[in-house]
């Protein structure tokens, strides 16, 4: 039986939402070598903002050039993310007022139907799937290892001082392990990749019913935006939207 061929549209805003003097998240993408990213910088001054975007850029960077056939496309992914987090690394160790500096990075990176996700930190990916919503990625939190132990229900872990402690970033350390799950893809599915700018201010639910509507993909993801800065954009907020289509 043939399959279906599907190819990929894809959409992308960032805000600094309503709270935060500057930007620090960071987003790229190219539907031509199926790679989309996004990136929530930290750091004192705007070490944040340096960290997600050499991040966004040494990703696509390796995505994009020529790469040995033979070699898995996860594994270069995963090559991506590494040569990132030395970039990160190597830069503030060259320079003091950077130091401490790092990122959270969701990559999603697709082959026709397979699609490989990869995280570090607590940016996630998301699937709109026949109008039901699923998380893909699990947050690297301080908070969300102690829901997966049973030590804190999911209410505690939202309404906790620790929610904004992530357990792994790109850049702090020498070195970094992404996690990656790989799914197959569908026509009509829906990814989105996100910063927690979102996730802080609006629940599932309601992410599920702003996605789930008949609209362009640019106008899905402003009403995300407007929805996060209504419930009161206290951080920056970052959205790519990518779709399978025939």
């Amino acid at each position: 039986m043939a399959t279906t061929a599907v190819h990929y549209a894809a959409a992308a805003v960032t805000d600094r939402g309503r709270k935060r003097a500057s930007n620090e998240d960071a987003f790229g993408f190219s539907v031509e070598h199926g790679a989309y990213v996004v990136c929530d910088g930290m750091g004192g001054a705007a070490a944040g903002e340096i960290a997600s975007s050499i991040a966004v850029d040494e990703v696509l960077r390796v995505l994009s050039s020529e790469r040995d056939p033979r070699s898995p496309l996860p594994k270069v992914a995963e090559d991506a993310i590494c040569a990132a987090n030395r970039a990160i690394y190597s830069r503030a160790q060259r320079n003091p007022r950077l130091s401490g500096m790092g990122t959270t990075l969701v990559a999603l990176v697709v082959e026709e139907t397979r699609v490989w996700i990869l995280n570090v930190g607590d940016s996630r990916c998301y699937r709109l799937r026949q109008g039901r919503l699923e998380q893909l990625t699990l947050d690297h939190s301080l908070v969300e290892e102690q829901v997966r132990l049973g030590r804190m229900t999911r209410h505690e872990a939202g309404r906790s001082p620790l929610r904004n402690v992530i357990t792994r970033a790109l850049g702090t350390q020498s070195s970094v392990t992404p996690d990656c799950f790989q799914f197959e893809a569908q026509p009509g599915d829906l990814f989105l990749l996100c910063s927690d700018g979102l996730t802080r201010e609006l629940p599932d639910v309601t992410i599920q019913s702003l996605l789930a509507v008949d609209a362009a993909l640019q106008e899905r993801i402003a009403r995300l935006v407007a929805a996060a800065n209504k419930a009161g954009g206290h951080d920056n907020i970052t959205c790519v939207l990518v779709q399978a289509v025939v």
